[in-house]
């Protein structure tokens, strides 16, 4: 592997490129349960298989979230977590954590609202290794996508079964670290999966670019999670998970069950 690949998300899709392995990429919403169990939880999803972590920053208006997961912003805004305390968060994994990738998947407002140069410092300070900007079109991105390669941060976007062609390769010049394909037309959480339509839109997909696939929306097991990893280069699972943590009566049990869960799914992948 080169000298110069040091971003850790190049790093672990390379090992398990290497290795024969799907990879599992894992969501929860910073400050859901608590601020105090977020990095407990972070370090969970490792111990259970997780090989990268999306951590999501709670926002008043998460549009591309369902019911579930807006009701995970909703309980993590009450424990007035904030994009700052994400990045408090992170600089506190990283004691424990040097290897793992944390992606930060929120939405382009607060970013915004720190400044975007701000936002691109302290997230690489923090050992951020990249973000996901929902709402953050294409056609808008150039700044922030220099700010953040500038700093060896990657700039992750996402892709839908709608996404024309000639969009797909626009993204895919911007794109790095990996691409994110949404296996579903709507929400986080909605609808049924559609095995012929991943594997047909993943195939479009790789004819504008050589990063890893990761297909979303839509996870909800390891029946589920090994069907799109099939085709694509990992699973990622989210809804599942903030909803476990939601149901939990404490941090002991929302820990126990994002194991359960992860582990379950983390078996399926390696069978």
């Amino acid at each position: 592997m080169s000298e110069k690949q040091k971003n850790r998300i190049d790093r672990r899709f390379a090992r398990l490129r290497a290795d024969g392995r799907k990879a599992l990429v894992t969501y929860i919403v910073a400050g859901d349960g608590g601020l105090e169990s977020t990095v407990p939880l972070m370090h969970q999803l490792v111990a259970s298989g997780s090989d990268l972590i999306e951590l999501g920053v709670p926002f008043s208006d998460p549009m591309a979230e369902g019911p579930v997961i807006q009701k995970g912003h909703e309980r993590a805004l009450e424990h007035k977590a904030s994009l700052r305390k994400c990045l408090e968060l992170v600089k506190e994994f990283r004691q424990r954590d040097a290897d793992t990738p944390v992606i930060l998947m929120g939405y382009a407002n607060p970013i915004e609202k720190m400044g975007a140069e701000q936002f691109a410092d302290a997230a690489a300070d923090a050992g951020v290794d990249g973000a996901l900007t929902v709402d953050l079109p294409a056609e808008e991105a150039g700044p922030l996508n220099k700010l953040l390669g500038e700093r060896d941060l990657r700039n992750i976007f996402l892709l839908t079964p709608t996404t024309s062609d000639e969009r797909i390769e626009s993204i895919a010049r911007l794109a790095s670290g990996f691409v994110y394909y949404v296996s579903l037309k709507g929400v986080t959480g909605a609808g049924h999966l559609d095995p012929e339509s991943v594997r047909t839109n993943l195939a479009r997909i790789r004819r504008f670019t050589e990063l890893p696939l990761c297909v979303g929306f839509g996870i909800k097991d390891g029946a589920s999670a090994r069907l799109v990893s099939e085709h694509g280069d990992g699973a990622v699972v989210g809804s599942v998970l903030v909803s476990a943590i939601g149901e939990a009566a404490d941090a002991a049990a929302a820990k126990d069950s994002v194991a359960a869960l992860v582990g379950e799914i983390r078996t399926a992948l390696d069978r």
